[in-house]
């Protein structure tokens, strides 16, 4: 992982003395020339080290092969962006918490422990986030660094290696492949297993701790919908605002075609908003709300019922069916005139009063009113007002067009007078204004009463996690922040390499693409929490979709990738210069969010999978690579659906993928010990979908260079018809300068399952160390040191 000393030529003798495999070593100052004239490796990739090998092929040619590896600025960049982003999610937490207006005791003093945490952690990652402010020079995390808690969220070894191929007579290829050590909390440790056994024990034990705390219980699919139900109102609020505002501009300029088109959005995006706030849990969470108040009395203690009807018959009179909102969308035939839609936004104005306390500042006059019940109708009737002001907004932008278009036929003068009088177009925009104006009200108290609701109901979850849930999360941020920072980088890299082919292009906007991770880890020991993390780490990144921009600038610093959004959702933005940006189509161009499609395969390869798969459990394997090749076959069918198979890159080997896709599924439930075909399978398919390849172990040094060379001297025998005589020898030179590590793991003998053509490694071990495993060595050491204490004595 080193850089390579400055030399010219170095030949690397193989097995056999008379053959030798030419070999160029290039120093990173002299490596990669070519990449200066290309903007669009400078701002991601650096510190190049290639080398460069000559090899014979079947035909007794010369095919020149080249090795380049480079650090990912992506290490550092993305955990830190990250971090910035949890602190201001959980900042956001404490304010909205802060805002829920008086509780009773028990609800108070539970927010002061909730907040407590979260303030703990805000601390936590703002000591983290300025440690690594400080750290400048290097590019990515060595092995030795893993544990560090100040480099948790960086992945370990991040690197990108691609091998360029040039054969006579054809046009060059390459092939990449991300390389990264497992994501993983390293430094928590893995005594109580990873993230999925973690989350699945949390789960079982939360309801007693609701219990125990006297929370409400929410499973979590009612916390994933509170945080999906804030996530869209906070998004749609400032979007709805600015297209009211729109309306008003166009209403001013006297555009029709602008307000008609204003008007569409409007429609649509308040239509979004009111479909969002229709469901059970938000009132279900307003009643728990109020409940929580101080002097909450249940009608059960109700002496004397409250006498509600009349008012509550006033309330409806005139309302909009709230099973469809809205009724005017641009094309209808509005049944309400004017006088019909003005009388009921002044309905909706009078029902606003009452229930604005929600709404308000942190007082004690603002909150529900604890002496009357609570009115359960009165959350239907607040969200169903924002479409009652839209229908009105509506009517009044067709009635000045109707009456735009009456002006410019002929007609009598008198009624000409008549039309002037009762409207003049000049007060388009006075006449909308109080209608957009009520609009942007009601929304305003929509969103106050739904915030509250969904942060009520994200404080039981916060109260039946403590303390377990919170360190949870913290795990969870560590593992999917190393994920997250590889994956970004796979991605630029696959976008940066496919800019020119069109086939790729449209399958990235149509569907997205595929991320293969090839995980080496063995279910033994704290590797299985390692894998277990991974795979939650991986299927989080679900949550993940690019975007490509045009960068304000051509400078290295507007080209490195930004990430927006909280924990339930994540936007990449990926800057491109804008020469290279106007070659995009349309659909990326607009900011079409690209999706990407993560899968995980492992196949645990080393001597303690040897002890797994003989007196342990590898189920844990079994379940990740079956639920993962399900993914895998929906992807290809969702692809084959909407992209045209010929848009996929052609291989020499031009095996079908469906058949690739049928034994793949066989290898998947054969019982079969470290059963290598499937990662085997999993990366052909891979790339022939045009999908982003990772391979990872513990660290991403010795499991990861050995499966990475073998792809690679595989890819040249089968696509560029390396001489099977050359293949040993192949293999040999692009794995003698590996680094010295823990190697002593391939020395299994079920290991060469993995390797059948592998090398004798005279470069890498000593002889000893070939003849044995490490076990009995160790044994083999102890004896024969005591037999020597013995015969000196």
């Amino acid at each position: 992982m080193g850089e390579m000393e400055e030399v010219d030529v170095d030949h690397i003798t193989t097995d056999i003395p008379s053959h030798k495999c030419p070999l160029v070593c290039e120093s990173a100052s002299h490596a990669c020339i070519d990449r200066e004239n290309n903007p669009l490796t400078g701002p991601v990739f650096k510190n190049p080290i290639c080398k460069v090998y000559r090899f014979q092929t079947v035909d007794s040619k010369w095919m020149l092969v080249r090795e380049q590896m480079e650090e990912c600025t992506l290490s550092f960049s993305i955990p830190k962006q990250l971090l910035s982003l949890y602190i201001q999610e959980e900042m956001r937490r404490v304010k909205d918490l802060r805002e829920l207006g008086e509780l009773s005791p028990h609800w108070d003093n539970l927010r002061k422990e909730v907040m407590t945490r979260y303030g703990g952690i805000i601390c936590s990652y703002q000591e983290t986030l300025a440690e690594l402010d400080k750290i400048t020079g290097r590019s990515f995390k060595p092995s030795c660094c893993k544990a560090q808690k100040t480099l948790e969220f960086i992945p370990i070894n991040l690197h990108t290696q691609r091998m360029r191929v040039t054969c006579p007579r054809k046009t060059d290829a390459f092939y990449d492949i991300v390389t990264v050590g497992a994501p993983a909390a390293h430094f928590q440790g893995f005594k109580c297993g990873g993230l999925q056994r973690l989350l699945s024990r949390y789960e079982a034990e939360k309801k007693s701790f609701s219990t125990a705390y006297q929370c409400i219980y929410y499973s979590p699919e009612h916390t994933a919908k509170a945080q999906e139900v804030l996530s869209t109102v906070s998004l749609l609020q400032p979007l709805i605002t600015s297209l009211a505002d729109q309306l008003l501009q166009a209403a001013q300029e006297h555009s029709s075609p602008g307000l008609r088109e204003a008007l569409k959005n409007l429609s649509d995006k308040t239509e979004q908003f009111v479909h969002t706030l229709k469901d059970e849990l938000v009132k279900s969470a307003l009643l728990a709300l109020h409940a929580a108040r101080p002097g909450y009395v249940s009608k059960n203690q109700k002496q004397t019922p409250v006498q509600g009807g009349q008012h509550q018959g006033h309330i409806h009179q005139g309302s909009v069916q709230t099973q469809s909102p809205v009724q005017g969308l641009p094309g209808h035939s509005p049944a309400t005139s004017i006088t019909d839609s003005t009388a009921v936004c002044n309905n909706v104005e009078g029902t606003q009063t009452p229930s604005r306390g929600e709404g308000g500042p942190l007082k004690h006059q603002d909150s529900i009113p604890h002496h009357k019940e609570y009115d359960e109708e009165e959350w239907d009737r607040v969200w169903a007002n924002v479409a009652k002001c839209l229908n009105c907004v509506i009517a009044m932008v067709d009635k000045l067009q109707e009456e735009d278009g009456s002006k410019q036929e002929p007609i009598p003068e008198q009624q000409l007078a008549d039309v002037i009088t009762s409207h003049n177009p000049g007060e388009w925009r006075e006449q909308l204004r109080p209608l957009v104006t009520r609009l942007k009200e009601c929304v305003t108290e929509v969103v106050d009463k739904a915030k509250r609701a969904m942060t009520f109901v994200l404080l039981q979850e916060a109260a039946c996690s403590l303390p377990q849930g919170f360190l949870l999360q913290q795990r969870r941020d560590v593992v999917f922040s190393q994920a997250l920072a590889a994956l970004a980088c796979g991605f630029v890299m696959r976008l940066y390499a496919g800019m020119q082919d069109q086939g790729f292009l449209r399958q990235l906007h149509l569907v997205g693409l595929v991320a293969q991770f090839e995980s080496l880890l063995s279910t033994y020991s704290e590797e299985i929490g390692m894998l277990e993390d991974m795979e939650v780490g991986i299927s989080d990144l679900q949550r993940v979709v690019f975007q490509i921009t045009e960068a304000k600038t051509d400078n290295l610093s507007d080209l490195q990738p930004l990430v927006f959004g909280r924990r339930d959702h994540f936007t990449v933005e990926v800057p491109l210069p804008r020469l290279v940006f106007q070659r995009l189509p349309e659909e990326i161009k607009e900011g079409k969010p690209l999706r990407v499609f993560p899968v995980l395969f492992n196949v645990g390869i080393n001597e303690q999978q040897t002890i797994a798969e003989r007196f342990g459990d590898i189920s844990l394997q079994e379940r990740i690579n079956q639920r993962n090749f399900e993914m895998l076959e929906a992807y290809f069918k969702s692809l084959s659906e909407k992209v045209p198979l010929e848009c996929l890159p052609c291989f020499q080997t031009q095996s079908d993928i469906k058949e690739l896709l049928e034994t793949l599924g066989q290898n998947v439930v054969t019982k079969k010990r470290k059963n290598v075909e499937i990662l085997w399978i999993a990366g052909t398919i891979c790339r022939r979908l045009n999908g982003i390849r990772f391979t990872s172990c513990k660290s991403a040094k010795d499991r990861t260079s050995m499966s990475v060379t073998l792809e690679q001297c595989a890819l040249l025998r089968d696509e560029h018809q390396l001489s099977k005589d050359f293949f040993i020898r192949a293999l040999d030179c692009m794995r003698s300068r590996l680094t010295q590590g823990d190697i002593g793991q391939w020395e299994d003998p079920e290991a060469c399952a993995v390797t059948e053509n592998k090398p004798a490694s005279r470069h890498f071990y000593p002889i000893a160390l070939l003849l044995v495993s490490s076990h009995l060595l160790v044994v083999w050491l102890i004896l024969s040191l005591v037999f020597l204490l013995a015969k000196y004595q």
